[in-house]
């Protein structure tokens, strides 16, 4: 290999280290604003950001197979994680008192739907 194709190689490595980190980065931000609606009980708009969050883990399981990042890329990378980790739990714990409300509404409809093909409906 000449030593211009390894640069070339070597600065293309660089590039996509970092997209891998920009894409932890638009993560971790995506991340944050679903632990602040959840939070807010705002939640129309977090299937969106989930869908959003998808896309971005998708590229990054393209392109982080390609590089290895570099100590202060790996470094930011490790925080940025540390965020996001710290805001799905936030998110769960915004998220899990509602699907727990909504499986007790789902069961009583279950169980009255059950009575009223048993008794005949509520008068």
């Amino acid at each position: 290999m000449s030593a211009t194709e390894a640069m070339e190689e070597r600065s293309e490595k660089m590039a996509i280290g970092c997209e891998v980190v920009q894409c932890y980065a638009q993560l971790a931000s995506t991340v944050r604003l679903m632990a602040r609606l959840a939070q807010a009980g705002d939640w129309g708009r977090l299937p969106e950001l989930e869908a959003r969050c998808e896309e971005i883990v998708e590229r990054l399981k393209v392109i982080e197979p390609l590089t290895t990042l570099y100590p202060a890329q790996r470094q930011e990378a490790r925080r940025l994680i540390e965020c996001i980790q710290r805001d799905q739990m936030q998110v769960s714990d915004a998220v899990k008192p509602q699907l727990e409300r909504l499986m007790v509404t789902m069961t009583s409809l279950y169980q009255e739907k059950n009575l009223g093909d048993v008794y005949g409906p509520k008068h």
